[in-house]
Formats: C-alpha cells, structure tokens, sequence
C-alpha cells in the first residue's frame, strides 16, 4: 500500500482522540477512523471523485456517506479549530487552488489594442 498520502504516527496521535467513533465513548465503535481519514485525505489530495477511491479504502459510497454525516455533525469543523490553533502552523497552507493571481500580478506586459494617443501635451 502506497503511504503517499497516509498519515504519520504523530499526525495520527494529534487527532485521534477528537474522532467520534472510539472505544469506550458513547455510541457505535467505528471500524477504522484511521484509514476512514487516510481516504478522505487520499480523495482530496488526488483530486479525484469518491467513485475513484482505492479498492483498499472499502466501498466509496459508504466512505462518502460518513464524510457527510461528521461534516453535518460538526466533526471536521471540530477538527480544523482544533490544528488550526497549534503553533506550528504545518496546516496553513496556501495555494494555486485557492488564490489565483491576476496575469499582471506575474509581469506580463498589457497588450495596447486600438490605443489612441492622449490629447495630453508631452513633457519634456
């Protein structure tokens, strides 16, 4: 199995313990939270749609349906506040997805179509 996009041990340990779904909580104790995240990260990095997971991920469709069901319940939400408050800023991350930039932001010449010249008298 490709670790490409798995989570380190010390990724892991940061927010297992914010997941619903765990031994001894309240409630129905989920397969693999794990490997649940390392899908859903897998999807989103890849770029790819739920119906292109990775066989080893399980079935799409049931991986999608718990996605939506922590996004309704406030889960991810939850999880974000949580690394966005530490201090080592590894999950603030900008890029071309996000913010895109104007071809003049770049230094590309603009182009003069049909410029008249300017009845403004030149200074010498």
């Amino acid at each position: 199995m490709s670790r490409r996009y798995a989570l380190r041990e010390d990724q892991w340990k940061r927010i297992e313990h914010l997941l619903p779904g765990r031994a001894g909580t309240v409630g129905v104790t989920a397969n693999d939270n794990r490997l649940f995240i390392e899908a859903v990260l897998y999807r989103y990095r890849a770029g790819i749609p739920w119906r292109d997971l990775p066989e080893r991920f399980g079935d799409f469709r049931v991986v999608h349906t718990r996605f939506s069901r922590w996004a309704k319940s406030g889960v991810w939400e939850r999880l974000f506040q949580h690394l966005a408050s530490d201090a080592d800023n590894e999950y603030a991350m900008i890029d071309a997805t996000i913010v895109r930039a104007h071809q003049h932001s770049a230094g590309a010449q603009k182009k003069m179509v049909n410029a008249k010249p300017s009845g403004a008298a030149k200074v010498d």
